[in-house]
């Protein structure tokens, strides 16, 4: 195991997470969710040694992380935070070189096959337009794209991302996450990286720490949804407490926005209502009775007649 968590209670003056065990090897990609305030970042900085345990131990291809230097920690792990302080007048491709210089005195130049390395990864990232760009002008999503782009250049065998995609439409997101696990993959680097939407697991993580009730639970990412409910169950988006669910049959894309949708419009207890989806069409059975409708807005003119 590269990283291992053992017996770790984790947190300040008082504990957030009790007794975490878990372990992750190179290669690994590692997705870690939970509400706020449950103690993400504190996990992350406490790997990064920048928080210390209040007990147990962090390890690194197993030293442990208080016996590192901080050239060490660099060296052994590249970090980007969702708040990152701008460097005044860098450019893209300034920043982006930061990563090398954790081999070299700033007073060096980078050498030929650094330089080319910077240049791939700033194409690799979709940034070559903006390569002479100052970051102070950079849209939320590049500048993102930037910081990680200096993580990436560092080399370093763990690369820890807290919300890297928070700021980042569609197409950018897709992008740091195919060059995520690319480099997971290819390069075999260990990634952690932090995000509020568990849906990001079953497309890109192998790994899944969920952090709930003050305990990190951690295993094959499948095995931990399917082991709390409330990750996959649409009713964790429930707002409205007068409302009573109907039964779904459907894939769970249009369970979710089935279930958002009559939730948001109908404070009453649809228990009655057995909604199934065939062929693109809802079939909806209610009193021996069955109605099909095409789309949302069917349905919710029928339920507000039926119901």
């Amino acid at each position: 195991m590269h990283l291992q968590i053992k017996q770790a209670n984790i947190g300040y003056s008082t504990t957030l997470i009790s007794n975490a065990n878990a372990s992750l090897n190179l290669g690994d990609i590692c997705l870690l969710i939970g509400n706020n305030g449950v103690g993400k970042t504190t996990l992350i900085k406490s790997i990064l040694n920048q928080n210390r345990l209040l007990s147990g131990e962090i390890l690194i291809n197993n030293k442990n992380v208080k016996d590192f230097s901080v050239k060490g920690i660099a060296e052994n792990i590249a970090i980007v935070f969702s708040k990152a302080i701008i460097p005044q007048n860098y450019t893209v491709e300034d920043l982006i070189s930061l990563g090398k210089y954790i081999y070299y005195p700033f007073y060096f130049e980078l050498k030929k096959q650094d330089r080319e390395e910077v240049k791939n990864i700033i194409e690799e990232l979709d940034l070559t337009q903006y390569k002479n760009t100052l970051l102070r002008n950079l849209s939320d999503g590049n500048l993102q794209k930037a910081f990680i782009g200096r993580a990436l250049t560092q080399n370093s065998p763990i690369i820890i991302l807290d919300e890297p995609t928070t700021h980042l439409d569609e197409k950018n997101k897709l992008i740091i996450l195919k060059t995520l696990r690319k480099l997971a993959r290819q390069q075999n680097k260990l990634i952690v990286f932090s995000s509020h939407d568990w849906r990001l697991a079953k497309e890109f993580a192998d790994k899944l720490w969920y952090i709930k009730d003050s305990q990190l639970y951690s295993g094959i990412v499948e095995d931990v949804l399917l082991q709390h409910d409330e990750l996959t169950n649409a009713s964790v988006f429930k707002f409205n407490e007068n409302f009573v669910s109907p039964s779904i049959k459907s894939p769970e894309i249009q369970k979710e926005m089935l279930y958002s949708l009559l939730q948001k419009n109908f404070q009453k207890d649809l228990s009655a209502f057995t909604f199934d989806f065939n062929d693109s069409i809802w079939e909806i059975s209610y009193e021996n009775k069955c109605y099909k409708c095409e789309s949302f807005e069917e349905i919710l003119k029928l339920i507000s007649t039926l119901h």
